[in-house]
């Protein structure tokens, strides 16, 4: 098969990943030279509808969306035939950067660093009425120079949205997706949690999930309250930060009631928890 030379009236520079059904390249405007990413996503079957709506949810969520620490979209590109949409491309902000579990945080210093940064955007997120669902560390990239880049829109939601089908990430996922109940900001606090969980122990931690899946039927109360509650990653590693800890565990309590309040409280006990380890550095 010949490599793909044009994608959306943009020339094709070189492959440089995949996601669920789709692409990614980079790509040129041929006016400008400017180099974008270009996420293309190709409808095949029917079971491939939900991926462009997915694709075009990302794209009505991200152009709503201002933040150095969010992946910038820059427009959408859609393909008909006989007014059926065939192929949806997002033009996106091109980052040379690995995602947050092909580069680790080298300190823990540096992991409060981008769990401050991922909080902020998170918090911008909200501020303006979305959730993004779907925290991890494959939908965090981090530059050289170690600024953040979250990633990946295809799950995010207006605050409340019960959603038709199990959507989350098992070792991630708030109870409230799996038992498909109305996703709120606590939910990313939930997934952020259970992501610097990872980050910090290299550990997921128990959550519930339907044995089939996404697909499958709803995770009942029983198995969500059955769920083992994870060990305090300072009790995996001793080199953990108490405080940080303490802060983790809190993000990933199994009632959203008894987590944070909100993102910008999480940003506020990471805020102090960076002043005290520098203070404790001088």
């Amino acid at each position: 098969m010949s490599p793909i030379r044009k994608l959306a009236g943009y020339t094709v520079l070189a492959k440089i990943g995949e996601g669920a059904k789709s692409d990614i390249y980079a790509v040129q405007d041929s006016r400008s030279k400017q180099v974008w990413a270009l996420k293309h996503v190709l409808f095949e079957n029917e079971k491939d509808d939900r991926f462009l709506e997915q694709a075009q949810r990302e794209y009505t969520i991200g152009s709503k969306l201002s933040h150095p620490a969010i992946r910038r979209i820059k427009k959408m590109v859609k393909q008909r035939k006989m007014f059926k949409v065939q192929s949806v491309a997002l033009v996106m902000e091109l980052v040379d950067a690995n995602t947050l579990d092909q580069q680790l945080p080298r300190s823990y210093e540096g992991a409060i660093d981008i769990f401050r940064q991922v909080s902020e955007a998170l918090s911008h997120m909200h501020e303006r009425g979305y959730v993004h669902a779907d925290m991890k560390p494959t939908n965090v990239l981090i530059t050289e120079a170690g600024e953040v880049k979250v990633i990946d829109l295809g799950q995010a939601c207006p605050v409340g949205t019960v959603k038709k089908r199990i959507q989350g990430t098992p070792g991630y996922m708030a109870p409230e997706q799996a038992a498909r109940e109305a996703i709120d900001e606590r939910t990313d606090i939930f997934n952020l949690g259970a992501m610097m969980y990872w980050v910090l122990t290299r550990e997921v931690i128990p959550t519930a999930m339907p044995p089939q899946g996404g697909d499958g039927p709803l995770a009942s109360t029983r198995d969500i309250d059955e769920v083992a509650r994870a060990t305090p990653p300072h009790e995996v590693n001793a080199m953990v930060p108490e405080g940080l800890s303490d802060l983790v565990m809190q993000c990933v309590e199994k009632d959203r009631k008894d987590r944070p309040e909100s993102m910008l409280s999480v940003l506020h006990r990471l805020d102090s928890l960076s002043r005290d380890m520098a203070e404790r550095g001088r």
